[in-house]
């Protein structure tokens, strides 16, 4: 080998070990979202860029799940770090519900979000007016291991109708769900998501759906085991054809991270969102929710790299 061909070789390996280095240096983070029709998605996406960005050497990816059930399960599982949740966190943390026995204490807040409603939706010719008139219908119940299928089972059950015997339950995702709707193959559907959500967005706009609202007696039933939930009214015109406020309820959507995630990344992060929250806003006018009042909505423990962060602003003693 010449001089000059073992000095190019040498220079390829330390470019090689230089560049393993960087790559072993980088921290890779995985975002747990959900449908890509949904919100989470988009507003993961617009996140991930804001963090590759502005905190140094972190590389973040965002992944599409069945949602808040199957978000809880990845980062169980590690397969996630930071993961999008609503209102069925709050029991899963505490290991009630579904999750009795098995609380998943490693869920940790890291920002608030926007609020997240229950929507009841039914096609305009399917005849449904109340709880009763579900009875043996096809319902869309939300995607399976999805925060919206726990949740329409519980409105179901607390509305005296079981979700396995007495309807013909789907397990579709929103945008599922609207094509269902399009098609005539469901005559009705439970769904838990911010209000604007492209796929409601789409079946109202074409005319396809009215809502209902949830009854005093099922939602006092709902409520009195949903401690991180609250009553709430869709406000009329929300929707294109929504003339009238809707009852139903809703709780606050959060950003998590997994309880071991490294304090001063946490940190970074949390301050980098706050920091490039015109960017998010810009993206989704309902990121405009992530304030530092909004953090007294949390029901979950912050991690302690958010809490600082919080602390430094003054939102949290």
């Amino acid at each position: 080998m010449t001089t000059k061909n073992l000095i190019r070789t040498l220079a390829a390996f330390a470019a090689a070990a230089t560049l393993a280095v960087q790559a072993e240096a980088a921290t890779f983070i995985n975002i747990a979202t959900a449908s890509t029709s949904g919100s989470y998605y988009p507003i993961g996406s617009v996140m991930a860029k804001i963090w590759n960005d502005a905190v140094k050497d972190m590389k973040a990816g965002v992944q599409t799940t069945g949602g808040t059930v199957h978000n809880i399960q990845l980062m169980g599982n590690k397969e996630a770090d930071v993961a999008f949740m609503d209102g069925v966190s709050i029991p899963a943390y505490r290991g009630e519900g579904k999750y009795e026995g098995k609380p998943q204490t490693f869920i940790r807040a890291m920002v608030p979000l926007f609020p997240e409603a229950l929507q009841l939706i039914v096609a305009k010719d399917s005849g449904i007016r109340t709880f009763a008139d579900f009875r043996g219908k096809r319902v869309s119940i939300g995607a399976v291991a999805s925060g919206t299928e726990v949740m329409a089972r519980q409105l179901l059950t607390a509305a005296g109708i079981d979700p396995d015997r007495d309807i013909a339950p789907e397990r579709l995702s929103i945008a599922d769900t609207a094509k269902a709707f399009a098609d005539k193959r469901i005559d009705a559907a439970v769904f838990v998501g911010s209000l604007g959500v492209p796929g409601v967005v789409e079946i109202t706009t074409l005319g396809l759906v009215d809502f209902l609202d949830v009854p005093d007696d099922v939602l006092a039933k709902v409520l009195k085991d949903l401690t991180a939930w609250d009553k709430f009214v869709i406000p009329a015109n929300t929707y294109k054809g929504q003339t009238k406020d809707v009852v139903g309820y809703a709780s606050w959507n959060m950003l998590t991270v997994r309880d071991d995630l490294d304090a001063d990344l946490v940190y970074q992060m949390t301050k980098a969102l706050y920091e490039h929250k015109d960017v998010l806003v810009q993206n989704a006018p309902k990121m405009s929710g992530m304030t530092f009042e909004n953090v007294a909505h949390i029901m979950l423990p912050l991690h302690p790299g958010a809490e600082k962060y919080y602390r430094e602003k003054g939102a949290v003693k």
